[in-house]
């Protein structure tokens, strides 16, 4: 990690280890001292606030916040020198201008999330955290139709792709009025289905 200002960011589709990355450069940091400030989105309420955990069990302990101004205040307080930001994509796009000004004032600041939607367009913030980066890590999958690499990250509601104009966000499992069971698989261009 820097001494100066960085932007790192750690993109890719679902089920590519991004939260894994994460967690790893984390765990480095906390042999090397750095103080660690790790936020991430209310909004994403899947498992506890106070926790990143990734699929295969890792965790790390984190804050949640709603607007990205909060993290500035945060890292602050913390006297945190770097700030990870973990499901970058659910955020405002003013996260954008707080990753800038913690890097102007020297942070090093990690930023991981998904680059695209289930439908395969720039997700939230990600396109310009991605053009601003220092550092990129883009990581892949396995497309669970073929077993090649996948970068698509693919909606199933009740086993079928779900449509364009399905909402992008869609945090438990939930859409419009009525449960319905939605997952995700990793897919690559091919396999990627979008009616």
């Amino acid at each position: 990690m820097a001494s100066r200002g960085h932007v790192q960011v750690i993109s890719g589709c679902m089920f590519s280890g991004k939260t894994d990355e994460l967690i790893r450069l984390l765990r480095r940091a906390e042999i090397a001292r750095r103080r660690i400030l790790l936020v991430r989105p209310t909004i994403d309420d899947r498992t506890e606030l106070q926790v990143v955990r990734s699929r295969s069990g890792a965790a790390f302990h984190s804050t949640a916040v709603t607007d990205p101004v909060e993290i500035e205040a945060l890292a602050k307080d913390a006297w945190a020198d770097l700030i990870a930001v973990e499901e970058a994509q659910f955020f405002a796009d003013g996260l954008v201008e707080v990753v800038e000004r913690l890097a102007a004032a020297g942070r090093t600041v990690v930023c991981c999330g998904l680059n695209t939607d289930f439908r395969g367009r720039p997700f939230g913030p990600m396109p310009r955290l991605l053009a601003i980066a220092d550092g990129i890590t883009s990581l892949t999958a396995i497309c669970t139709v073929c077993g090649e690499e996948a970068t698509r990250t693919q909606r199933l509601i009740d086993g079928r792709p779900a449509g364009a104009d399905e909402p992008v966000v869609v945090v438990g499992g939930l859409g419009g009025s009525t449960p319905r069971r939605e997952t995700y698989e990793a897919r690559c261009r091919a396999h990627h289905e979008l009616p």
